[in-house]
């Protein structure tokens, strides 16, 4: 059998696929959640791991929840509500924890459809690259149910409140080039060069000292809900800790003798 999740390593980068094509790479039932959230949690503890790609097999990137569980009332879709309470917090949320709060870099390659729960494990990641032919779908209101994944928190953040309200509560999805626009997404590519582009980003992120990058991102994602003098303060704590790492030394050393950084992540 198949893993859910595809996981190929090249150097310092690790590109995920999901593996459910025929199941349009569904998160629930399909195992993809479980191995997404295992994979976070190893690479939080591999060092040598600096960046990650996520996209999906098929010509779909996710299609978020699994229809089919739905319309037969499997967890979390059904039972009682207190049942149902319970599945998403130690489901799907723990997904949104995971990968969102994932130590280092996350670059979502959408490939094709990111529909529901899938357009919203597209916002957990960093950073979205789009194919011309993805498209994007906040759609729960379509049938009758919310974003129950943290996607109400997660959209806002990256296209505005009002355009984040339309997608909401219309359910419409929007294609690559809106999605552009409205900063849901970087970057559009052919689908041809999605992944290329992909790992060439994630190659330039890894190519830096991989403690300030995980240090970087935990700042960014810290400003999200902090003051501005809650960062300062957490800002010369992780800068100070900068300043001892060998791989600090080793960039103005390299910068003073003309020649490529070699770091250790140290």
């Amino acid at each position: 059998m198949n893993s859910p999740l595809h996981v190929e390593r090249d150097d310092h980068v690790e590109t995920w696929t999901m593996n459910v094509a025929q199941q349009r790479n569904a998160l629930s039932g399909t195992g993809l959640m479980e191995a997404l959230t295992a994979n976070v949690e190893r690479v939080n503890v591999e060092s040598t791991v600096r960046a990650v790609v996520l996209t999906g097999a098929g010509s779909t990137f996710s299609a978020g929840g699994n229809l089919k569980d739905m319309i037969e009332g499997k967890p979390p879709f059904g039972g009682t509500p207190h049942q149902s309470m319970g599945a998403y917090r130690h489901g799907i949320q723990r997904l949104a924890q995971a990968v969102h709060g994932c130590e280092i870099p996350v670059i979502a390659a959408v490939n094709g459809h990111a529909i529901g729960a899938g357009c919203d494990l597209a916002l957990m990641c960093d950073i979205r690259l789009a194919s011309q032919t993805a498209t994007f779908a906040e759609s729960f209101v379509k049938l009758g149910i919310i974003p129950g994944d943290g996607g109400a928190w997660l959209l806002p953040r990256a296209v505005g409140w009002a355009r984040a309200a339309e997608m909401a509560l219309t359910g419409d999805s929007v294609d690559a080039d809106t999605a552009h626009e409205w900063g849901l997404v970087s970057k559009v590519v052919e689908p041809s060069s999605l992944l290329t582009e992909a790992l060439d980003l994630a190659r330039r992120i890894a190519s830096n000292p991989p403690h300030a990058v995980r240090m970087a991102k935990r700042l960014l994602r810290s400003a999200d809900s902090g003051t501005l003098s809650s960062i300062l303060e957490l800002s010369a704590a992780f800068q100070a800790i900068a300043h001892t790492t060998r791989d600090h030394h080793e960039a103005l050393t390299a910068l003073t003798e003309r020649r490529s950084p070699r770091y250790g992540g140290e």
